[in-house]
């Protein structure tokens, strides 16, 4: 089954690629999974501050600047994992340098098969 693992942090001027700890762990962990057959999908995302959010009132489409939700900690990225079942996608979870690290969150969902 796959799931996907929702990665939330408090943002920073950190960029994408950058030669420090953390992104140093996300290549570490990519080249893992990527390795052991389980990657489906990620990537990280931009800034929040590039967000537009959308939604229809009466018929009338509304746009609003920035995420749907003002918190400290920010969608940042995702993975897609093929994972055996909750136990093994939790167990990856625990192993994403945000949350390994202590920096942030990961949620992680089931992906519903269409």
């Amino acid at each position: 089954m796959q799931y996907m693992f929702l990665i939330y942090a408090e943002e920073t001027d950190r960029q994408v690629g950058a030669d420090d700890d953390l992104n140093k762990a996300y290549m570490t962990f990519t080249e893992e999974v990527v390795n052991k057959g389980l990657m489906r999908g990620g990537a990280p995302l931009a800034s929040s501050a590039t967000a537009t959010s959308v939604r229809v009132k009466d018929g009338k489409t509304l746009t609003t600047d920035g995420p749907f939700a003002e918190t400290k900690e920010q969608l940042g990225g995702y993975y897609i994992l093929e994972c055996g079942d909750l136990d093994e996608a939790l167990g990856w979870a625990a192993k994403i340098p945000t949350a390994a690290l202590g920096v942030g969150t990961v949620e992680v969902r089931p992906v519903i098969e269409m």
